[in-house]
């Protein structure tokens, strides 16, 4: 067998993966950022934890009431779709808050 085959394999055993969070883009508006959190908490996200005295309240601002609401959308069903607003990248905000957990795939 090819030595590529037994690489992927070696990689595949080991658990070797790689995280996916959703997340608000920098420079949206406000107006789109909350419409994107409206969305994600209406269709799939858990937005308990984002609520005043929840683990991931504060930082207590638009753009990261946003980031935990489309991300745990995306988690829940997949999509990571918010008009544009959102994209997937393989880093977690820098600010969360320690009480919050934030889930990856």
């Amino acid at each position: 067998m090819s030595p590529l085959f037994w690489l992927l394999l070696f990689l595949a055993m080991t658990g070797h993966s790689t995280a996916s969070y959703c997340l608000c883009k920098d420079g949206e508006s406000e107006v789109a950022l909350q419409g994107a959190l409206g969305y994600a908490c209406a269709t799939g996200a858990d937005c308990s934890a984002i609520l005043p005295n929840g683990a991931c309240y504060n930082p207590n601002t638009v753009k990261d009431h946003c980031n935990y609401a489309v991300n745990s959308n995306f988690h829940n069903t997949g999509n990571c779709n918010f008009g544009g607003v959102a994209t997937i990248t393989p880093n977690p905000p820098s600010n969360i808050a320690s009480t919050c957990s934030y889930p990856s795939n």
